[in-house]
């Protein structure tokens, strides 16, 4: 049976979510150059894309990688991303997405192993992998995708299949991602300085108030010129990536074990209410109960 033969879990190239429908992981084809995705964004759950077809590129704060097919990207939980499209070059596009908890990846690896190691590597977020090995990871992601079974009605077989197929996936994924040679091509990135600049000076003074004319400073342009600058590279407002910036320091110091309270002001929210508003609005649910989920 061909490929094209088998039913699969697809999504639409004009759907814009970016949350999770399951609770625990979503596997799914895409096809053509997104319609949504064309702002900065983050999500609490990892990301792996797999380009089936064709090129796709993505913007991972300050670098973007042009992906072809066979290229993996793998994003972190709370990393800042975005779609960076490139006219004409992704309308043939097929990729498949996988989107997994933490909670999932401990539950699959059982105490023996940190499956989310790979999502760590500060080298590399994007990889190339010997034909061999980037076949097998690619065959699991297809077992993974299939809507049913074949040749099996039992929706629970499939699901038992599916935790096996997604143990061997990041067990050896995990093992291929420690080696150097497998790292992304240079010559397929490219630095965003302006953005990485911007980034770096938050991240030092986040618990301090910061204005816009302290980060015009930093990349060495007038305010108005930079605000329209950083808007056409990133897609959002300097106003929503440093606020987004907080709220992703803030979540780091919840899964801590920090106080709400505290998590907050070392984020540098000038109040309490603020705060709130924010995460709930990113989030869906406020801190204290997302804080639940790590104690």
């Amino acid at each position: 049976m061909m490929y094209e033969d088998i039913k699969i879990r697809r999504v639409e190239a004009a759907d814009e979510r970016q949350y999770m429908i399951y609770d625990r992981y979503e596997v799914y084809e895409k096809q053509g150059a997104p319609l949504g995705a064309l702002a900065f964004h983050y999500h609490n759950f990892y990301e792996i894309i797999y380009v089936l077809e064709g090129e796709y590129s993505s913007m991972l704060e300050n670098q973007t990688y042009h992906l072809k097919k066979g290229d993996f990207l793998l994003i972190d939980c709370n990393r800042m991303h975005k779609y960076h499209y490139i006219e004409k070059k992704h309308d043939s596009s097929r990729r498949i997405i996988l989107w997994i908890t933490r909670e999932m990846l401990n539950v699959l690896s059982d105490g023996e192993m940190d499956l989310g190691a790979c999502f760590k590597q500060q080298e590399s977020c994007a990889y190339h992998f010997p034909v061999y090995y980037e076949e097998m990871l690619r065959g699991y992601l297809l077992k993974l995708v299939m809507s049913e079974m074949l040749q099996m009605d039992m929706e629970s077989g499939k699901r038992v299949l599916d935790k096996g197929y997604l143990i061997l996936f990041f067990v050896y994924l995990n093992a291929l991602c420690l080696r150097e040679n497998h790292f992304f091509n240079e010559e397929n990135m490219v630095e965003h300085p302006m953005v990485e600049a911007v980034s770096a000076y938050i991240e030092e003074h986040i618990k301090e108030p910061i204005l816009i004319d302290d980060l015009a400073d930093q990349v060495h342009m007038s305010k108005y010129h930079f605000l329209r600058k950083f808007k056409t590279l990133t897609g959002m407002t300097v106003h929503s990536f440093l606020t987004n910036k907080r709220l992703i320091k803030a979540c780091a110091a919840l899964k801590d074990g920090m106080s709400v309270t505290l998590a907050y002001q070392i984020s540098g929210f000038s109040d309490y209410s603020s705060f709130l508003r924010n995460f709930q609005k990113a989030y869906g649910i406020p801190p204290g109960k997302y804080k639940d989920f790590f104690l």
